[in-house]
């Protein structure tokens, strides 16, 4: 097993090549600074409470596949962590046909409390190092890794004192150092902290939170009843779409106002309980669901993706697995439009919300794997082409639409209706 305390420190040409840039726009990084200050680039967000990997290919240290978890609070969790990021990183490589000749390694967090940048490097340290030994398992050096707390960045691997001193070296202010106008130039983009994104999608809390529970406590009393009579679950799906579109409408003509409230506090103002509550509950119907995926490009996706965050905003409390749709929707949306990091986000959040919801763990595969989405677009307007000119005429033989409906609580959480994969 490679003794990764004697490996080479980080090759001296590291270029970094940005997902739809000009084939040959390179950034190239020559020390622990300007890998630290790449960081947020290469991930298109600042990672907070983030272990971060990335695959390093080649004499000249072209970056690869990049994999992203948040840190175990657990320490008892540590080694078991380090082995599968290890594993999923080198092996995931090896399936796309070319095993990494290296790993660099970022740890990302924050001071709790009291506690120093310093003492956070310290305190992380047992774990950056199972994860040396992890991929020295499977052959693969880890030739740098960094942690980030405190607006300061410290070495595990570099002992020269004066490159990596024991008090850590300074970040550069956002958007000043040399690697921020490079980036800019090679069109990657930083879309805030992961935190703020999270936000984003995150469900309300407060009196709003509990506002919002009463109105699909009282929309899943009306609803149950219809999805279960076939004969008006149609109606169900049908009104379903015909209020999401309306929603749609309402956000393009009140777009937010310049030096007015936050956009998502703008959408929120836009969007009753009730009419939220009725949406959500429609959309756990995967034919429903289905079809408000095709409105993913053009016009309509600006719109879409901000309902789909509203809605997942209101899924408080006992309706919180009731997020996996419109986080699923929301993540292709983004995905779609280009949007990868975002999108990786929001499916993800999916999953935390419904560890089985089928199509959130397809996009978010697809969309790791770096598939492009075009395929699904095609897919998606070819079924709307076809449905369209039959959907004020459709001939009903008395099977609800979809194929998977909850229509009990999961967990014994609160009564509850409709679900889809």
């Amino acid at each position: 097993m490679t003794n990764n305390h004697e490996s080479r420190t980080p090759s001296d040409r590291w270029p970094i090549r940005s997902a739809g840039s000009a084939p040959d726009a390179r950034i190239t990084l020559r020390s622990p600074a300007e890998l630290a200050d790449a960081l947020p680039y290469m991930l298109g967000f600042h990672p907070t409470d983030s272990l971060v990997m990335v695959a390093v290919h080649g004499e000249g240290g072209r970056f690869g596949g990049r994999l992203r978890v948040g840190i175990p609070a657990a320490t008892a969790e540590w080694e078991d962590t380090a082995r599968q990021v290890a594993e999923c990183l080198i092996r995931g490589s090896e399936r796309r046909g070319c095993k990494p000749d290296g790993i660099v390694v970022f740890l990302c967090q924050e001071p709790r409390g009291e506690e120093s940048g310093r003492r956070v490097m310290t305190r992380l340290r047992p774990l950056a190092q199972r994860i040396r030994l992890a991929c020295g398992a499977l052959d693969v050096p880890v030739l740098e890794a960094l942690c980030l707390s405190a607006g300061r960045f410290w070495s595990y691997v570099c002992p020269d004192e004066r490159c990596c001193p024991a008090e850590g070296s300074p970040l550069a202010a956002v958007g000043t150092s040399v690697m921020a106008a490079a980036a800019t130039f090679a069109g990657l983009q930083v879309r805030g902290s992961l935190r703020e994104i999270e936000g984003r999608l995150m469900p309300a809390r407060g009196v709003g939170a509990a506002e919002m529970e009463a109105a699909l406590d009282r929309a899943a009393s009306a609803l149950v009843p219809k999805i279960l009579d076939g004969a008006t679950r149609e109606e169900v799906g049908a009104e379903t779409l015909t209020l999401a579109r309306s929603l749609m409408r309402r956000m393009t003509l009140a777009p937010p106002v310049e030096g007015g409230p936050h956009a998502d506090d703008w959408d929120d103002a836009l969007l009753g309980h009730d009419e939220a509550a009725s949406l959500i509950l429609g959309l756990q119907d995967r034919e429903i669901r289905d079809i408000a995926a095709e409105w993913m490009e053009d016009e309509e996706a600006a719109p879409a993706l901000r309902l789909w965050r509203a809605l997942a905003r209101r899924c408080v409390g006992a309706y919180g697995e009731h997020a996996a749709a419109p986080l699923t929707l929301a993540g292709w949306v983004s995905w779609s439009t280009g949007d990868e990091p975002t999108a990786r986000i929001a499916l993800g959040l999916a999953l935390r919300a419904d560890a089985d919801y089928r199509f959130a763990q397809l996009l978010h595969h697809a969309c790791n794997e770096g598939i492009d989405p075009e395929g699904l677009r095609q897919c998606l307007r070819e079924e709307r082409r076809r449905r369209e000119p039959r959907r004020d005429n459709r001939p009903t033989d008395g099977r609800p639409p979809g194929r998977r409906v909850r229509t009990a609580p999961r967990r014994g959480t609160r009564r509850t209706a409709g679900s889809g994969q």
